[in-house]
């Protein structure tokens, strides 16, 4: 009875012990590793809440969210632009050579016969895609693409576009704007570029294009591929005539884009006409953009 009273007496002691150790023992902490502005945190594996973290490391930005991995080069595929076309008019009219020609007995054509009706004078731009390249820690960017511009000038005049002029025979079959004799319901050119963007983009928030204030400007090049006079009147129906109208096949322009949030504006100025002779037509468009950035 002794022994076993003296055997009962040594396992209460040990287990008094390694309960005291267990309470005094400190509690594991994760390990943690500092890289800039990251906290990397490895799980302990001590939680079952925690199976997924116990797995990898995880990093932190400053505010506390978890980051996300950027690339430095990301696409969007597919942009729109929906926005109106005007241009500034600063054509000397005295002196526009041979490409204006005023028929016997009309008042000559002059400033007012180009002014747009600009409700409809409308502006579309087709991106097929658009790149930026990483330049300072995601919040600069080298901006750039490849899309269409579409471009649709909406007369409230008669005037109409031809290749060459009909009531001249002794002159060289050259473009030329006459006054109409009929009048137009619909009176319209149309000015379509291959268009290739280039601009710097700055944005306030680095991990999402969607947050924060955007703001980009550049220079985009463009080639006109088509170029149309559409009218609609009542003597000769509807009539698309396509040709060479003098405008210049290539044009620059300054572009730019302000975003706040998922809200997104663009605009674009040519500084030089878009004519080859006689014109000084200097279109500028603006609008809303479609985009993911």
């Amino acid at each position: 009875m002794k022994n076993i009273c003296t055997l009962l007496v040594a396992v209460t002691l040990c287990a008094s012990a390694k309960a005291q150790a267990d309470t005094t023992k400190p509690a594991e902490t994760p390990d943690t590793l500092r890289v800039g502005n990251l906290l990397i945190v490895k799980g302990t594996g001590k939680s079952s809440d925690d199976k997924e973290e116990n797995r990898r490391y995880r990093s932190y930005n400053f505010n506390g969210r978890r980051s996300k991995k950027q690339s430095d080069v990301s696409t969007n595929w597919l942009i729109l632009d929906l926005g109106f076309a005007n241009y500034s008019n600063q054509t000397d009219f005295a002196n526009t050579g041979n490409y204006i020609y005023n028929r016997p007995g009309t008042s000559p054509i002059g400033k007012s016969d180009f002014t747009l009706n600009t409700g409809k004078s409308i502006n579309v731009n087709i991106w097929f895609f658009m790149q930026q390249l990483n330049l300072v820690k995601h919040h600069v960017h080298l901006k750039y693409g490849l899309g269409l511009e579409l471009n649709n000038y909406r007369y409230k005049s008669n005037i109409s576009y031809l290749e060459s002029n009909p009531f001249v025979s002794d002159q060289a079959p050259a473009p030329v704007i006459i006054r109409d004799s009929v009048s137009f319901s619909k009176n319209k050119l149309a000015a379509d570029y291959l268009t290739v963007p280039f601009m710097i983009s700055f944005r306030t928030s680095p991990y999402d294009g969607n947050r924060g204030l955007s703001i980009s400007a550049g220079v985009s090049a463009g080639y006109l591929y088509s170029q149309r006079n559409k009218q609609v009147s009542n003597e000769r129906g509807k009539q698309t005539n396509k040709g060479n109208y003098d405008l210049e096949q290539f044009k620059f322009s300054y572009i730019a884009e302000l975003g706040l949030g998922p809200v997104k504006l663009y605009g674009s100025y040519t500084p030089k006409s878009i004519y080859q002779n006689g014109m000084d037509i200097r279109p500028y468009t603006i609008g809303f953009r479609l985009s993911n950035w």
